[in-house]
């Protein structure tokens, strides 16, 4: 749940000592998308927080952090302890602030890297998104906040050069819980931006991926070159904690990976269970922060 992945990647590449370096592969379709490795959810967490949770998510999924440091990553006066954090099954960007959090940083869930900003926001507001925050410069790029219907927020950011990051393991998938009220239009707008594809649409998927078993709900999945995005269709009457997972991290061995969370000191909320050719668990790590995480199995 955080704020500036574009800056925090500056300040992974900084903080790595790697200079950004410009990418030939780097797509030019409509698109604007570069890659799911540049896809960063956005977690805040208290500074008190902050280096257990690091450590916590690194040790449940491994890979790398870039060098901690304390920024302003908002247009405005702000103070916030920074890292980003890689991992094959999925990038964060990290914040833990120091001063209050200025309106409206702290509310986006993911920031998605584009190849061309002005043409990226002008195709997100044709397909429907709001500007929460007009596009301001960071030191290495330029940043903005959208929100699509039923409220769902994000940022999106372009380098002056990008970096370039290998591809990821496992692709992760951006939650979104909607009601019927504004799922349909959200997906119209997110598939008609991201140039995406709707991979399925299941009116009658079980209740069990949302806490309430014996029940069904709408699940649509959607793939773009953005990567991977679920809309989870309910009532919105859910049972705790489902709706504050933002993010499903996709593993090959679910009790290897719980086994390593816990020792780290991560607690599995609910789950495993097993549904749509998944086992699936929520976890909640040091500081707050929770994920759903699954492996695939046969059916």
């Amino acid at each position: 749940m955080l704020r500036l992945p574009s800056f925090l990647l500056a300040v992974g590449l900084l903080g790595l000592g790697t200079a950004p370096t410009a990418r030939a592969d780097a797509p030019a379709s409509p698109g604007y998308a570069v890659g799911a490795q540049y896809d960063t959810t956005h977690v805040y967490v208290a500074p008190a927080d902050f280096d257990r949770f690091v450590a916590s998510f690194v040790a449940t999924f491994g890979g790398s952090t870039s060098k901690q440091g304390v920024f302003q990553v908002t247009p405005t006066p702000s103070k916030t302890i920074s890292q980003l954090v890689l991992t094959p099954a999925g990038t964060i960007s990290v914040f833990g602030f120091k001063t209050p959090v200025p309106y409206p940083f702290g509310i986006e869930r993911t920031g998605y890297l584009v190849t061309d900003m002005d043409a990226a926001v002008a195709s997100a507001v044709k397909h429907g998104a709001t500007r929460l925050v007009e596009t301001f410069p960071d030191p290495i790029g330029r940043d903005t906040l959208i929100q699509w219907p039923g409220g769902v927020n994000m940022q999106l950011y372009w380098h002056t050069q990008t970096p370039h990051y290998p591809a990821l393991a496992t692709v992760p998938e951006n939650r979104v819980y909607l009601t019927a009220d504004a799922a349909d239009t959200f997906i119209g707008d997110w598939v008609g931006y991201a140039h995406g594809k709707v991979v399925s649409d299941d009116r009658a998927a079980p209740g069990v991926e949302v806490g309430k078993p014996g029940t069904t709900y709408r699940r649509v999945r959607i793939a773009s070159g953005y990567g991977k995005l679920v809309v989870l269709v309910t009532d919105g009457k859910l049972p705790w904690p489902y709706g504050h997972d933002m993010t499903g991290y996709e593993v090959k061995d679910l009790a290897a990976t719980l086994a390593k969370a816990k020792a780290a000191g991560s607690t599995v909320l609910d789950g495993p269970y097993v549904a749509d050719g998944r086992k699936a668990a929520l976890l909640q790590f040091p500081g707050g922060y929770i994920a759903e995480v699954h492996q695939q199995v046969a059916p």
